[in-house]
């Protein structure tokens, strides 16, 4: 298996030179060339079957020979041995046809630990194997920054840098990111929004004399890696819910679109998808995209859903990848013009190809707040508000006898704040993080500006 760039100058690469490398040096994204599939009887022998085995064969196509089958099993074992549910993702029925993935019972509280627990495994190995060391720089709306943290804190051979927007954040998300004591991790608010840290990272990756000098890797959801640890539970999801004899539908809170376009792989794969569902808050830019065909920048404005208040929603571009018959001159220009232009126009053919996979809707704050509050009352589940956001779409979007499921990505503890407001409710964190207000936080401020980030990049790193 081969990977290559979405913008399609760049070299092409393994699987774990992809994971390693992240971004891709012509600015574009890693895919595989192509999408193995699995044939319906292969996908209803899933059936009943762990998490963990379920991931080894959803993933072992796409990783090849980089790891033996040995190496990858342990890497999965470890990786979900500390999910505070033995089913890793488990499905709660909502109401007649529609169900909720429970995507938050990893060790940070988000969904975004499926991925980087897996990854962090992988990584320690293929460094091993070449006696390599990196330096992991990313950027977070919230979640991923304490999900690497957590996979990678203490590791000898890695140093971790971790943008964040300076009080854009929820408090719990802001302490899981700073309370680590390992001198290995470094938490960095930066003055601006999320997609001011993203581009700044992306400006460090195109920096390619800082890039070598640091070994600079990325575990954004621009890594492949991390899309493909999140096809897994599109199966597990289905599987438990009749595929593939019968099609099933996903609607997904989405910022930057990592963990929807991975049920395009899904499908792509032969999962029998019927709908994936785009679920934003006010930040509506991808639902304005498809409804309009013309992807265009009006700034972040603030939300109770603090993950998803993104404008530049990098996985998009894979998305328009293959909408565009794979392409790579075509995206490039696409994205030339968004960073001259804020924005581009989505031809008609490839748009027409989107709307055939995904559907979409936004949700006010006011909706959001409403839903957290009907959806207690109507199910007892306390949702956190950007699962709130996919379960109002959600709920919008079923349409029997097709299943709807839509992602939980995090847990209510997380956004105590929003929770109480609208139920009167606080929810209180497991017991294993009881203390975590309690703990010392280490924070480095730093300004919007990527001569100043990469000097204290190469002051902080262990050589």
């Amino acid at each position: 298996m081969r990977y290559i760039s979405t913008r399609g100058q760049a070299p092409v690469l393994s699987f774990a030179e992809a994971m390693l490398t992240g971004l891709a040096r012509d600015g574009g994204l890693y895919v595989p060339e192509w999408v193995p599939a699995m044939r319906p009887g292969e996908i209803a022998d899933l059936a009943g079957r762990s998490y963990e085995e379920v991931a080894f064969r959803v993933m072992s196509p796409f990783i090849g020979a980089a790891f033996t089958e040995a190496e990858l099993r342990g890497a999965i074992e470890r990786a979900y041995a500390g999910f505070g549910h033995a089913a890793r993702a488990p499905l709660v029925q909502l109401a007649p046809g529609h169900h909720l993935l429970e995507l938050f019972h990893g060790p940070t509280l988000a969904f975004k630990d499926f991925a980087m627990q897996i990854i962090g495994q992988l990584f320690q190995l293929a460094l091993a194997k070449e006696g390599k060391r990196i330096t992991i720089v990313g950027a977070t709306s919230g979640d991923t920054g304490s999900a690497a943290i957590e996979a990678f804190k203490g590791l000898e051979n890695v140093d971790v840098f971790i943008l964040f927007p300076h009080g854009r954040v929820s408090e719990v998300q802001r302490r899981q990111m700073t309370t680590p004591a390992e001198d290995n991790v470094h938490a960095l608010a930066l003055g601006g929004t999320f997609d001011d840290c993203q581009n700044r990272l992306k400006d460090m990756f195109n920096d390619f004399a800082f890039r070598d000098e640091v070994g600079l890797a990325g575990v954004n959801s621009i890594n492949w890696a991390r899309v493909l640890a999140q096809v897994v539970y599109y199966f597990t999801a289905a599987v438990s819910l009749g595929a593939p004899e019968r099609k099933i539908s996903f609607t997904v809170p989405t910022g930057n679109f990592g963990d929807i376009f991975a049920g395009y792989i899904a499908k792509e794969m032969g999962l029998p998808i019927d709908k994936l569902v785009i679920a934003t808050n006010q930040n509506d830019i991808l639902h304005r995209c498809l409804t309009t065909g013309d992807y265009r920048m009006d700034g972040v404005k603030p939300s109770i859903s603090p993950s998803m208040d993104i404008q530049i929603s990098s996985n998009f571009e894979r998305a328009l990848f293959f909408a565009y018959g794979k392409d790579g001159a075509a995206v490039a220009q696409l994205m030339d013009e968004l960073k001259t232009n804020g924005g581009f126009s989505v031809s008609q053919g490839a748009l027409e190809t989107l709307r055939e996979i995904y559907g979409s809707a936004s949700v006010s704050e006011a909706e959001t707040s409403e839903t957290i509050a009907e959806e207690l009352a109507r199910s007892g589940e306390l949702l956190c508000p950007h699962s709130a956001v996919g379960v109002r779409v959600g709920h919008a979007h079923a349409h029997a006898p097709v299943p709807m499921v839509t992602l939980a990505t995090a847990h209510p503890a997380k956004f105590p704040d929003a929770v109480e407001a609208a139920t009167g409710v606080r929810p209180p964190l497991p017991a294993r993080m009881a203390d975590l207000f309690a703990r010392e936080e280490r924070v480095t401020r730093v300004p919007n500006d990527l001569a100043a980030l990469e000097a204290l990049i190469r002051k902080e790193r262990r050589a």
